[in-house]
């Protein structure tokens, strides 16, 4: 989407796509998977105005269509990443003990260079273009305490004609002068946010507590009233990721029952939350989280390079809590939902808990955009949704045994 593309066109192709969740059997629920070998997309203007094998469609193609020829590739919804920090992004898999310390050590001091926004500028535009070259086509996306460094992000992501949901880091304690927010001054820069940007194009605003330590009591309660008043925010923030965090929750909040306590008694808990990691969580916080409709963004790659712990996507499961899948760089290490999706398999493998190539795709595409209530919009190959595709070349590159990639081929990934 970020290069001039004629208006109308079709892609030709194998394509792939989910209706529905396919189960975590090795053959996918009937049903919930369809699979064109000789598939046709038509695009018109950013939509998909038809789906259909291609010798049924071609009758019906206006003279002179382009059609681009995908054979021996695979077509699929653009990727979807329901947890990332642009801002991370060169500070990505950097060396840290754990959580806390790798905060204070690498993100704080990062996080402040986006007082400037030329830096903001220049690192959302390497950040989306990235996003593009490996597939994710739609994230969530943390920016910083600084309401610039959200405009930059909006302002690229409009440029790219991209659907982006984002937000401006609250926190008023425990975190370097230069990213500490006046108490409401931060909601009302957030609110002047949410008035330029919020259904803007494909855009969406995501109220970001960045987590329970670094926000006073009086800007939870702030940001609960002003999810309160416009539902239809979303909002994100971390949850149970390392057990360090979570004794010093305990320390600070004292009179709430656990660490999910402390957001919802600030009303933060709801349909559109998505809580990072919630690796460290009892079944009845899980039972709690789906009974509220939330979604707890799993973390891989992140999980393992920080030594957090292990994921329980069963645990989830049996509560019924939704789950998505999110790359959490900078702590992550791959922007790739590919990486993502290997690590997230490695995991489970880990636990006896198989994660199969269909769950997997799933969650990458339908099962993300449903977690994030934009299904209506995107994470499926469907006549009049978006048109937001991905082409993956399952050709490894040759690059074995000193056999050089062969010039001139083409991306592993490339996004539309």
């Amino acid at each position: 989407m970020t290069n001039p593309r004629p208006a109308m066109r079709v892609l030709r192709g194998p394509l792939l796509s989910f209706d529905a969740d396919p189960g975590d059997g090795d053959s996918p629920a009937s049903g919930s998977v369809r699979y064109l070998e000789d598939g046709a997309l038509w695009l018109d203007e950013g939509r998909i105005r038809a789906v259909a094998d291609y010798t049924e469609l071609a009758p019906r193609l206006p003279a002179g269509i382009e059609v681009v020829d995908y054979s021996g590739k695979l077509m699929m919804p653009g990727f979807i990443d329901t947890h990332v920090h642009y801002v991370q992004l060169d500070i990505m898999a950097s060396y840290g003990r754990q959580l806390l310390d790798w905060l204070n050590e690498y993100t704080f001091p990062e996080e402040c260079r986006f007082a400037e926004r030329a830096h903001a500028e220049s690192v959302a535009d390497a950040f989306l273009d990235e996003s593009l070259r490996v597939g994710t086509t739609t994230a969530q996306v943390f920016c910083t305490s600084h309401p610039g460094s959200v405009d930059a992000f909006f302002h690229a992501a409009r440029r790219r004609g991209l659907r982006m949901l984002a937000g401006k880091v609250l926190m008023d304690r425990h975190a370097p002068d230069g990213l500490l927010d006046d108490t409401l001054g931060g909601l009302a820069d957030s609110e002047r946010l949410i008035a330029d940007w919020h259904g803007r194009d494909r855009l969406g605003y995501t109220l970001t507590p960045r987590f329970a330590p670094t926000s006073t009591r009086e800007q939870l309660d702030a940001t609960g009233a002003v999810l309160r008043n416009a539902p239809d925010l979303h909002l994100q923030t971390h949850l149970s990721e390392n057990l360090g965090e979570i004794d010093w929750v305990a320390e600070l909040f004292p009179e709430c029952e656990d660490y999910l306590g402390v957001y919802e008694r600030f009303g933060l808990v709801g349909p559109r939350s998505t809580f990072a990691h919630g690796i460290h969580l009892t079944q009845p916080m899980r039972r709690r989280l789906a009974d509220a409709g939330a979604n707890i963004a799993f973390c891989p790659t992140s999980n393992l390079f920080l030594g957090s712990g292990l994921f329980d996507r069963q645990a989830c499961q049996e509560a019924g809590l939704a789950t998505s899948l999110a790359s959490d760089v900078g702590g992550g290490t791959d922007l790739s939902g590919l990486g993502t999706l290997k690590a997230a398999y490695q995991v489970g493998q880990l636990l006896d808990q198989p994660l199969t190539a269909w769950q997997g795709f799933y969650r990458l595409t339908l099962g993300n955009a449903r977690a994030l209530h934009l299904d209506e919009h995107i994470g499926r190959l469907r006549e009049g949704g978006e048109a937001d595709i991905v082409v993956l070349d399952p050709r490894p590159p040759r690059c074995w045994h000193g056999v050089p990639p062969a010039a001139g081929r083409s991306p592993n990934v490339s996004s539309h």
